[in-house]
């Protein structure tokens, strides 16, 4: 076998199939295909996401014989990619996607991209042309492993099928442990019709995978020194927390330390947005308070979180006065953006379980931080500057109306996926997230047509939890068509459709920073347009409530702010079938607060014009 190593960030342990790898194994004869059929069975895929081609079809003949593992034949391949991605962020376990090789093998970049950057436990199995056929330009061949070096964490060509097994068992083990991420496996066709053996578990061998999640014991006494001498601390909580399984650590910490909390884009839901020490999520459109706290904070304690540039803003502005504590899985990321005064390697629910014991022990011995004044401060800035937003004066709907009705009368538990734009910026800000892995999308790479094959993969792994995807009318119209997928496979998905009639985050920079000159931002007439291209006023291209029906869909359409909450209930009472909402919204609704790209946090905008009066000139 030929393995092409993409620098994995941690190289990890043996699995736990390697360690049992002494018992004795009853050997099968089988093809390099029913191989790989069966290695999927002994890790424990239940789903896979996937289009048939064909450099993948010879493991498409014996997966039609699994008992074990379900496939969901997807309308693209991007759309198995996000479903996988769906399916791993809701349920905590590896998502799996397959594709033929060339084009379909490149439809997964974006998605394995997706992963990439929001650290989620992927496993892409691709089909290659026949081993003797790479590197000869053969028909629908592509270098994948290449294509997909900088954004995998490992990933492997094999061209011998007596490695499958070992392949699989080590692609499922490094996508799921240390800091999680996408694997790529590249198989031959050739390799999938060859007769070979299989026997399980595999003697795996990863030299040099070793991720640190112990961690040091001294920077912990460090770190639990600094907290309690604090007088302004904030706990910046990231997305590691949540695939730590470290929210019911965390919460403990917090009212421990008795810190604010803010959560980042891809943390919301790690701790309970109703709490009263949660002051909101940071960054260009988080919370005045969010914003506001880590500027004036006097110490940083980071949580698996990366100094996104979307949460520092200007980063030589970001936080002057704070020291930093900074605890993550991945070393890497440790002073990349930020330099740590105390850098923590480790998994982070252990870092959290051996930060209270230290911080007990330090207020046992006396030393309590006391941060009265700081929690005057941020309950003026809270009651002063809270979330909001203004009803359009024509009766029209407000998208912040819409979602933050959707999240009301949703049922407990429900899992929403959003799109990337402004309505996945009010998804963040009017729903309340109360338990974790009930947010999902994209943060990172910010990818417009995210939400549905999201939903979808999350629907087909929760198939008892109500998944709502919340979408723009920009970002539907990119993968809108595995909405057939879920008519045709039983994922009866709630689709809203937050349709201004345009791009609507882009319309919005162009409006602040462009003199309002649209500049192909505009998607259809919609419902207060004029004539466009010789067509009626009112006419909608394409009519969403149309397309969706013949996708399958019990499709709905609302205009009228007095039918919204009837519109919702009707839909969350369709449980048989997806149902898809088409909700006109007023064109000119604005995200706010924002913090100007490249500019400090401390420029954070309340509303368009407002700029926060903290009422002080000098916090330090």
């Amino acid at each position: 076998m030929t393995e092409q190593a993409t620098g994995a960030h941690h190289p990890q342990p043996r699995t736990r199939h390697a360690q049992g790898a002494q018992r004795a194994a009853a050997v099968e004869h089988v093809t390099g295909a029913q191989s790989l059929i069966r290695s999927l069975e002994e890790v424990g895929a239940d789903t896979v996401f996937g289009i048939p081609g064909g450099a993948i079809l010879p493991a498409y003949d014996p997966m039609m014989d699994s008992a074990k593992v379900r496939h969901v034949l997807v309308r693209h391949e991007q759309g198995a990619g996000h479903a996988a991605v769906g399916y791993a962020q809701a349920t905590g376990r590896v998502g799996v996607c397959m594709a033929t090789s060339g084009p379909g093998a490149t439809n997964l970049v974006t998605p394995i991209a997706d992963a990439h950057m929001d650290s989620v436990p992927l496993v892409a199995i691709t089909g290659q042309v026949a081993s003797g056929a790479i590197g000869t330009d053969a028909f629908q061949e592509a270098d994948i492993c290449g294509i997909t070096m900088p954004i995998t964490k490992h990933n492997f060509l094999v061209t011998d099928p007596a490695e499958i097994p070992r392949t699989i068992a080590e692609a499922f083990h490094i996508a799921a442990t240390g800091r999680p991420g996408p694997v790529l496996v590249d198989i031959a066709k050739d390799a999938m019709q060859a007769q070979t053996t299989f026997a399980w578990p595999p003697h795996t061998e990863l030299p040099g995978y070793r991720p640190v999640t112990k961690p040091h014991a001294k920077q912990i006494r460090e770190a639990a020194r600094l907290i309690v001498e604090s007088k302004r601390p904030v706990l910046y909580v990231g997305g590691g927390v949540m695939k730590a399984g470290a929210t019911a650590e965390l919460k403990v910490l917090a009212e421990l330390t008795g810190a604010p909390v803010t959560t980042t884009l891809m943390a919301l839901g790690s701790f309970p947005d109703t709490h009263p020490q949660h002051v909101g999520m940071p960054g260009m459109h988080g919370s005045v308070t969010a914003v506001t706290a880590l500027q004036k904070s006097d110490l940083l304690i980071t949580l698996g979180a990366r100094f996104d540039d979307r949460v520092t803003g200007k980063l030589d502005s970001f936080a002057p006065y704070a020291k930093v504590i900074h605890a993550d899985i991945d070393p890497a990321e440790i002073g990349k953006n930020r330099v740590a005064d105390v850098p923590i390697v480790g998994d982070a629910r252990e870092v959290i379980a051996d930060l209270i014991v230290a911080v007990q022990a330090e207020h046992e011995a006396g030393h309590r931080g006391d941060h009265a004044a700081w929690w005057t401060d941020l309950n003026r800035w809270r009651e002063t500057y809270p979330l909001g937003y203004e009803l359009p004066e024509d009766g029209s709907l407000s998208p912040q109306q819409v979602i933050e009705r959707i999240g009301k009368l949703a049922p407990q538990g429900t899992i929403y996926a959003a799109g990337v734009g402004q309505h996945q910026m009010w998804a963040a800000h009017f729903i309340d997230y109360e338990q974790p892995s009930t947010w999902l999308n994209s943060g990172g790479a910010g990818t417009m047509g995210y939400a549905v094959p999201a939903a979808m993969g999350a629907k087909a792994g929760m198939p008892d939890r109500t998944v709502w995807a919340i979408d723009g009318d920009g970002c539907f119209q990119m993968t809108n068509q595995e909405l057939t997928t879920c008519a045709l496979n039983n994922i009866p998905i709630k689709v809203a459709i937050i349709n201004n009639g345009a791009l609507g985050m882009v319309r919005q920079w162009q409006t602040l920073f462009y003199n309002q000159r649209y500049s192909n931002t505009v998607l259809h007439s919609g419902p207060d347009a004029g004539p466009v291209d010789d067509k009626p006023r009112g006419t909608r291209v394409p009519d969403f409530v149309k397309l969706s029906e013949a996708m399958g869909c019990v499709a709905l359409r609302c205009e009228d702010p007095a039918e919204l909450d009837a519109v919702i209930a009707k839909a969350n009472a369709i449980n048989d079938r997806p149902v898809v909402i088409d909700f006109i919204v007023h064109e000119d609704a604005q995200v706010w607060p924002m913090v100007a790209a490249g500019t400090s946090n401390d420029e954070v905008m309340a509303a368009r014009g407002v700029r926060p009066d903290f009422g002080d000139s000098a916090d330090d």
